[in-house]
């Protein structure tokens, strides 16, 4: 599971556009948190630090993060961001309340291991990726960071599916069938003649 991040929060009390417009203003970015049994709540963030994270944390949305009203800490996971269409500026930020022993779903990146060590890519093979990131349902507590995948041992041909990847303990894919993540498919000609001309050269 990834380190919780801290991110300084403040309370609103006015929604609508012209107060929304004040807050960005201000150099903050007005949100929102749901879930659990309060009311959601209106907040504002640091428009920099929010910035920092969503462009620097490729994992930003399976990312637990700790609001730090002052003195008063509410942990929440990231929802959905609205972006300006051009800077890509956040101009909203909506968040779930990450309460103990809730469950949450949440998109994981993919990570490809141990390419040199698959004989069909070192034939030649081409690595298809199916699936780049995986839906998880995840207890709060144990959201993975990435979904590690080996390639040992592959040949042309094969393929790798959810249900030979290991995951943690109470974690499981939104999708039920067994569905296929990557594959190693054969060579195109193009791919093939200049494997060979590499090889001869």
């Amino acid at each position: 599971m990834s380190e919780m991040q801290t991110l300084p929060a403040e309370h609103r009390t006015k929604g609508g556009r012209g107060p929304s417009r004040a807050t960005r203003r201000d150099g903050k970015v007005p949100g929102i948190v749901y879930g659990g049994e309060p009311e959601p709540l209106m907040i504002a963030v640091p428009a920099k630090e929010l910035k920092r994270h969503l462009q620097g944390n490729p994992r930003f949305y399976s990312s637990l993060f700790q609001l730090d009203f002052g003195g008063e800490t509410l942990r929440v996971l990231p929802r959905e961001a609205q972006l300006h269409p051009v800077s890509d500026d956040p101009l909203h930020i909506d968040f779930v309340r990450a309460t103990a022993g809730a469950r949450v779903t949440v998109e994981v990146p993919v990570i490809f291991r141990n390419e040199p060590a698959s004989p069909g890519l070192k034939r030649g093979g081409v690595l298809n990726i199916v699936r780049r990131k995986i839906e998880l349902s995840c207890p709060v507590d144990s959201i993975p960071a990435q979904i590690d995948v080996d390639l040992t041992g592959l040949e042309i041909g094969d393929s790798v599916h959810i249900s030979s990847v290991k995951l943690p303990e109470g974690v499981r894919p939104t999708i039920a069938r067994d569905f296929t993540i990557c594959g190693v498919t054969p060579p195109t000609k193009a791919e093939a003649a200049a494997a060979a001309a590499a090889a001869a050269g």
